[in-house]
Formats: structure tokens, C-alpha cells, sequence
């Protein structure tokens, strides 16, 4: 049987590097690209070759942000006695689905983990830039909207131990999340629910 065109197979090996994306499924994608235009496919090139310097992360909350300024950081429109913790940049994107929560974020950029080799000095390091947020915004209560998995439970446990001493309110998603459930995959209703009904952490 002939095989695929150098130029297919890389293209099918960069498309298997996305998640949840197996070999067939990195071949329908690279098929289908095929067919598109010119026009298309110069577009698409360039609208992936501009990702690196069109978007970056906020140094202060690490969330997502373009060439403009950061809007979770803006003031006039967040209520900054409330900082909401996540793991990734686009868990934050399901729970503003929900306008239930209009206080500030800080993103983790992982959680604990030591068989990804996560460990806890990059948390550490987080928690010592939120402290300093919540100093400086006069945060009287946290969130913390991690994943209900092993590692989820085992960086809020961290947060919880490595915060006692602050005098905040320190809460965690619970009713409504599944266990093992990612956020990214809850439906908006349930996670307004877990949001409006977070138990004491």
C-alpha cells in the first residue's frame, strides 16, 4: 500500500498533538484541509502563525489577554474582594458563561502533580503573587475552581495548609461537579449551581 506524502504525514502528526485527537480523526483533519481554497488556507496559516505574538498572559493574573489591556483585571468592572483560583486560562471562560461570578481570577498554570513532574515549588510561587494580590485588592474571599480529580483535590488541600494564617474566606467548588470531571466539560447550569453552592473549604 503506497503511503502518504511526507508533507500529509507531518501535517496528520501535528494535528495528533492536540488532545483527544487520535490517528484517524488527524487524518480526516488533514483530508479536509485539502479541500479549502487558497484564499482559506493562507488565512488559517496566518491566523495560527500570529497566536505566539497576538496572544500572551496577563503578568498579574495570568489569565489570557490580547494587545489591550487585561479585562479581568480591570477594576471598574470586577469586584475585587473576590478572587476566584482556576488551574488553566480557559477555565475561566465556562464560569463567566454563568455571570455569577464578577470578581478577579488568578490562574495556577498547573496544579500538583509530581508524575507530570508539577511539583509544588511552581505553586508555591503562586501563591506567594496572590498573596500579594489579595493585600493589594483587600481580598476577603477566595474561590478556588479547581478540578474534581486526585491532583485538583491534592492542590486545594496545598492552597488550604499553605493559607491558613490569611484572613480571608476560603471556599471550593463542590455541589454539582462530578468526580473526575473537568471543568471545561461542565454545562453552564452546573456549574452556576456549584458556584451559587460552594461549601466551606
Amino acid at each position: 500500500m503506497s503511503k502518504l506524502p511526507d508533507s500529509m504525514q507531518k501535517l496528520i502528526s501535528q494535528f495528533r498533538k492536540f488532545p483527544g485527537v487520535g490517528g484517524r480523526t488527524a487524518e480526516r483533519f488533514a483530508f479536509r484541509l485539502l479541500e479549502w481554497n487558497e484564499d482559506s488556507l493562507q488565512a488559517f496559516s496566518r491566523t495560527i502563525g500570529s497566536i505566539a505574538k497576538e496572544i500572551g498572559y496577563c503578568p498579574s493574573c495570568r489569565c489570557l489577554k490580547g494587545e489591550e489591556a487585561c479585562e479581568f483585571c480591570d477594576e471598574s468592572k470586577r469586584d475585587t474582594n473576590s478572587l476566584c483560583i482556576v488551574s488553566h486560562a480557559k477555565d475561566i471562560y465556562p464560569i463567566e458563561e454563568t455571570r455569577v461570578f464578577r470578581g478577579l481570577y488568578h490562574v495556577l498554570g498547573g496544579v500538583f502533580s509530581p508524575l507530570d513532574g508539577q511539583n509544588a515549588s511552581k505553586i508555591e510561587t503562586e501563591i506567594k503573587n496572590i498573596l500579594s494580590r489579595v493585600r493589594t485588592h483587600a481580598v476577603t474571599d477566595i474561590i478556588l475552581a479547581l478540578d474534581s480529580t486526585l491532583e485538583g483535590d491534592a492542590t486545594a488541600l496545598f492552597i488550604k495548609e499553605e493559607t491558613k494564617d490569611w484572613k480571608v474566606n476560603i471556599s471550593r467548588l463542590a455541589f454539582g461537579i462530578p468526580l473526575g470531571s473537568a471543568l471545561d466539560y461542565v454545562d453552564s447550569g452546573t456549574l452556576t449551581r456549584a458556584l451559587i453552592g460552594r461549601n466551606q473549604f
